[in-house]
């Protein structure tokens, strides 16, 4: 039976092991009869909500010298953008632009089809993170872009929290270079030309912004990755790009606050098996960065993407509350822990993985502007051959379409505004 401690050998028999086993294994089991009956799906739907945000995030690490991790982008929205079909999405950072062209009801009256491309400077630059070291010598500069095709199929037009049946084909160009530290020795990966298709059902979902009071979600996902050029790399080709991989996962989410108190709870269990996967196609968790994916897989206190798993169970808490009279100041505490499989040439000792941290926020009285600064320790990240690490952020965002506060609805789209890693190469 696997075996899921913090380091120290546990008997076969233990509640952990227990636990851990029949969530894997069961999860794979439910994901594959989920991908079976369920229509192809993606990430998102077209949003009917017009939207200009401003987000900003930044970690940064009390301990060790991990990969500079932050975003910052403008989140655009337009529906009606020429005609009343047609909605215009963007995602504008420095570097980086994620657009996408959503025509509603092309292919019938509940089913709708949109055109991405995406695309920038440093979108693909990869960071080897392995026991708790960033290896700058083993890491590497990469540039990309892609194009992509969405259907959106909703199944329950009449009611408040919608569901919909998403299918994404995308196919991507990726371009490796070698960058000052990159060893002398360590071959990058060849450029390559990948696509993939990501299937999947989701009831809910979350919008693209820190202040909505309400969130739910229930979905479950399969991505197919198929790569041309894969084969070895790095020092005498130790290590490999798979031609294909593929990934299941499921989140369910729910994310409320109390009308008269605006105590809010946000609770979430995230959980991904995988076939085939390498350090590309592999589940990255580590940091507090909420708008850096679609799914960020949140641990406080650990590096950005610290760890490479093929399997996880990711069980997220978060806690909020005002403690001044007019609740523009308040407190937020926050909880991650799960087990995980690490992705072969990146183990480490022990499977478990726990952070917690807190954070003190403010909300201007117009809702417009939010700032939160977050503290996070991971108790089982190893830094120096210990175990534990520090880490301090800032969390902003501007609401230029701000809502007047207290007013909440249901209906929820769940975008995927991606954003470029540049600022590990440009700000280091």
């Amino acid at each position: 039976m696997t075996q899921w401690n913090n380091g120290n050998q546990l008997d076969d028999t233990t509640l952990t092991d227990i636990f851990s086993a029949v969530m894997l294994r069961g999860l794979r089991a439910f994901l594959i009869l989920l991908i079976v009956v369920a229509p192809i799906t993606t990430p998102g739907q077209i949003d009917p909500e017009k939207r200009r945000l401003v987000q900003l995030g930044y970690n940064q690490y009390l301990e060790g010298h991990g990969p500079i991790a932050g975003y910052g982008f403008f989140y655009y929205n337009k529906p009606n953008f020429l005609s009343s079909n047609l909605t215009l999405r963007l995602a504008v950072a420095p570097i980086y632009l994620d657009a996408d062209f959503g025509f509603s009801r092309l292919l019938g009256p509940n089913t709708d089809l949109a055109v991405g491309i995406a695309g920038g400077g440093f979108a693909d630059t990869y960071s080897e993170i392995r026991r708790g070291e960033y290896r700058r010598r083993e890491s590497f500069t990469g540039h990309g872009g892609e194009v992509s095709v969405s259907i959106y199929h909703r199944f329950n037009p009449d009611q408040i929290v919608p569901c919909w049946a998403i299918a994404r084909g995308r196919l991507h160009q990726s371009y490796y270079r070698a960058d000052g530290d990159t060893d002398e020795l360590f071959e990058v990966p060849d450029d390559r030309t990948s696509f993939s298709v990501r299937t999947g059902i989701r009831l809910g979902g979350l919008e693209p912004s820190l202040t909505e009071p309400l969130a739910l979600e229930l979905s479950g996902w399969h991505e197919t990755q198929f790569r041309g050029q894969s084969g070895p790399y790095g020092f005498a080709g130790d290590r490999a790009v798979e031609s294909q991989s593929h990934l299941l996962w499921t989140r369910a989410l729910l994310k409320y606050t109390f009308d008269q108190t605006e105590q809010l709870v946000v609770v979430s269990l995230t959980a991904g098996t995988s076939f085939e996967a390498d350090r590309f196609s592999s589940y990255r968790l580590g940091g507090l960065l909420p708008f850096v994916s679609d799914f960020p897989l949140s641990l406080p206190g650990y590096y950005f993407q610290e760890i490479s798993a093929r399997r996880f169970v990711l069980l997220n808490g978060e806690y909020s509350f005002p403690f001044v009279r007019s609740k523009n100041w308040r407190l937020t505490m926050y909880g991650a822990t799960g087990p995980v499989e690490y992705v072969e040439g990146l183990k480490q000792l022990g499977k478990w993985h726990t952070g917690v941290g807190g954070g003190i926020s403010y909300i201007s009285p117009s809702g417009a502007w939010f700032m939160t600064l977050v503290y996070g320790h991971g108790f089982d990240a190893i830094r120096d051959d210990r175990r534990g690490a520090n880490q301090v952020g800032l969390l902003f965002q501007y609401d230029f379409e701000a809502k007047p506060r207290g007013k909440k609805r249901w209906f929820i789209p769940g975008v995927d505004p991606y954003q470029s890693r540049g600022g590990e190469r440009i700000f280091r």
